[in-house]
């Protein structure tokens, strides 16, 4: 039960004493792995694997502080209220679940892995340019007849243990508590997605009726603000990612050491997805693509059940999830062993475009730097082959170039696959920045201005590069790329 005096909430503000709070000597059990129960996998101080309260704290921290320099010199705008909701479990049908993923904002800020679920922060004051602030999760009430179907709760005592925030209260309490803030608060500046909800029944029963009350100053969106942190990756991150992409690494070349003439594509789905999980992956970051001969044409091809005919390269478009962190690589290879010398041609171009492409994830260039230098080093690459003939115009051979390779070199790389999405690409890179670099080559069965042995050949090289204040590193540079490399690998089988 909640209990309100004056304008605050009364609760004992602890912040900082909480980033280190012991467990209880007893063993409780909790909605998340935890160092109690999980120690193979959390050390004491850490909320997640790897990720310690200290870390999220200071994230709450920055959070703060960035939103308090967009509003500097606005006195009206003196408190500041962030809601970050969780996310809720979809079901396939009926009440069979789908496997639950935490909303990547929700969990950067709090590290609590339970659905319908929601964080609260609250900032005011001078204080608040320090970064200091109140953090409450709103949680799932325990209730021993539904843990009994679907697993222990951590309820708001193990919240806060786990966590370390201020406070934690029963998710039914949000509206009452939300009530009290606006009555006690005026023209404050509310921080919530309001343009995308991530909990629906959340935003329709309580957060609406926020949105609607008109005592706040004015509406910010949490995602861009949160974006605009996420995409710097902190130590610990970047040693989480690399342990993901080692994993998609040593996967990859099992797999190719598993493939074979005749290999259904679905059985290769499987084999990665197999030895993700034996390295200590939770799953598979994204339905993969592994596509056949043509079929890799489809730039997002998912279907994944025909057979790769002897002779045809395979297309692997995958990665993995190691605590909340993923990995995204793309290898192309023969099934039958070795390249053709048309499929090796192809290949070579896109290599060296590929190796140019990552020289430049310096401070120096943007993503979409990188990208426009693709395009011409792809365009003179193709004109050397004789698919663009030299005679056509600068523009047209662009032109035909981005027919060719119809997406963009790169990403953002984090917690998402498309990580931190609403953070441009026309911005320079930084360091501390994890971004794909992926040229490709799609063409297609039917286009018959190229000459027959380049037609239904599609492929692409994709790696992972953590941007430095010096030389980008490769952090997928183990998974085998040149023609002789992934041959060595083949003839392993």
């Amino acid at each position: 039960m909640l209990h309100f005096s004056g304008k605050a909430v009364i609760m004992k503000v602890i912040s900082f004493r909480r980033l280190f709070l012991p467990f209880t000597s007893h063993v409780r059990y909790f909605g998340q792995p935890a160092a109690q129960t999980h120690p193979h996998l959390i050390a004491e101080g850490e909320v997640t694997p790897g990720i310690s309260r200290k870390e999220i704290y200071t994230r709450r921290c920055k959070l703060v502080t960035t939103a308090l320099d967009m509003f500097k010199g606005m006195k009206s705008a003196y408190c500041h209220l962030f809601i970050f909701p969780s996310a809720t479990t979809q079901f396939m049908t009926n009440d069979i679940p789908y496997v639950f993923r935490q909303n990547s904002d929700f969990l950067y800020f709090s590290g609590f892995q339970e659905p319908d679920s929601l964080l609260l922060i609250e900032a005011s004051g001078n204080k608040s340019s320090r970064g200091e602030h109140i953090a409450n999760l709103f949680v799932p009430r325990k209730d021993p007849a539904k843990e009994l179907w679907n697993g222990p709760r951590s309820g708001t005592e193990g919240a806060i243990a786990l966590t370390g925030v201020d406070g934690a209260f029963n998710s039914n309490e949000l509206e009452k508590y939300l009530h009290h803030y606006n009555k006690t608060h005026k023209d404050f500046v509310l921080w919530y997605n309001h343009a995308k909800p991530i909990h629906q029944e959340f935003h329709n029963q309580v957060l609406g009726q926020v949105l609607h009350d008109k005592r706040y100053k004015c509406v910010e969106n949490t995602a861009a603000l949160a974006h605009r942190l996420r995409v710097l990756k902190s130590q610990p991150e970047i040693l989480l990612i690399q342990q993901s992409i080692t994993i998609a690494c040593e996967s990859f070349i099992e797999v190719m050491k598993f493939s074979k003439p005749q290999a259904n594509e679905a059985h290769l789905w499987a084999k990665m997805d197999f030895e993700c999980r034996m390295r200590g992956a939770e799953f598979l970051a994204y339905p993969p693509v592994v596509a056949g001969g043509p079929r890799a044409n489809v730039i997002h091809y998912i279907t994944n059940n025909q057979v790769i005919k002897d002779g045809h390269l395979v297309l692997m478009d995958a990665g993995c999830e190691f605590h909340g962190y993923a990995s995204d690589l793309t290898r192309t290879w023969p099934v039958s062993g070795r390249f053709t010398e048309s499929q090796r041609l192809l290949y070579n171009a896109t290599l060296r475009v590929q190796e140019m492409c990552i020289q430049m994830c310096t401070t120096d260039y943007s993503l979409d730097d990188i990208y426009n230098q693709m395009v011409l080093l792809l365009s003179a690459e193709l004109t050397q082959l004789g698919i663009i003939s030299p005679d056509t115009s600068y523009e047209q051979k662009l032109n035909l170039t981005r027919k060719f390779c119809p997406h963009h070199v790169g990403h953002y790389l984090g917690m998402d696959i498309h990580d931190t999405s609403l953070i441009s690409r026309q911005i320079k890179l930084q360091p501390n920045m994890i971004v794909t670099i992926e040229p490709g080559l799609y063409i297609a069965e039917d286009d018959y201005t190229v000459s027959p042995e380049f037609r239904g050949i599609g492929l692409r090289i994709e790696d992972n590069i953590l941007v430095t204040d010096s030389v980008p590193v490769n952090m997928s540079a183990s998974c085998p790329k040149t023609v002789d490399d992934i041959e060595t690998v083949l003839s392993s089988q």
